[in-house]
């Protein structure tokens, strides 16, 4: 049978991530079997919007490893705005809540308003309201938290694809 946690020392990993030496395994479920088609993820330049570190770190790794470019990693909706000035993504995987005074939806509005990216909502937050006042900035797709890292692959593939044919 398995040792269970039984003192403050038990949580090792938690004080290297503290301190930088590593990073956590995974928050969602991974899968070894990841990956888009190389030939489309080539140059699929991604954004990624999300304020909580070890979620972001996540997508990252998992979209860098399907072979999708991952331009940045923005907490904020002021960061995301200045990372798209100068990395130019083709998408943005946005979350709806984020640090300052801008949400993901109105963060998503701006940038198909002046750039014309469009976005993948990533979120927990998806209720009618939040559908309807993201409604103008033409979101290629909505994942639901709790997601896999397949799921979210696979909902990057078929934006990106939609982005590529053309089709809505």
């Amino acid at each position: 049978m398995p040792a269970t946690p039984s003192s403050i020392s038990d949580i090792e990993p938690v004080r290297r991530l503290a301190a930088g030496h590593s990073r956590p395994r995974a928050v969602f479920a991974g899968d070894d079997t990841l990956g888009a088609d190389k030939g489309l993820a080539e140059r699929a330049r991604i954004l990624i919007v999300e304020d909580d570190f070890i979620i972001a770190w996540e997508i990252e790794a998992s979209l860098a490893k399907a072979g999708f470019e991952v331009t940045g990693v923005a907490s904020s909706g002021q960061e995301a705005l200045e990372l798209v000035e100068a990395q130019r993504p083709v998408l943005v995987l946005m979350d709806i809540r984020l640090r300052g005074k801008h949400d993901g939806i109105d963060v998503a509005l701006e940038l198909f308003k002046m750039h014309g990216i469009r976005c993948i909502f990533a979120t927990a937050h998806a209720d009618k309201t939040a559908r309807a006042r993201a409604r103008p900035a033409n979101p290629l797709g909505w994942l639901p938290k709790p997601y896999t890292m397949m799921s979210l692959v696979a909902a990057v593939t078929r934006a990106v694809l939609e982005l590529r044919d053309g089709t809505e």
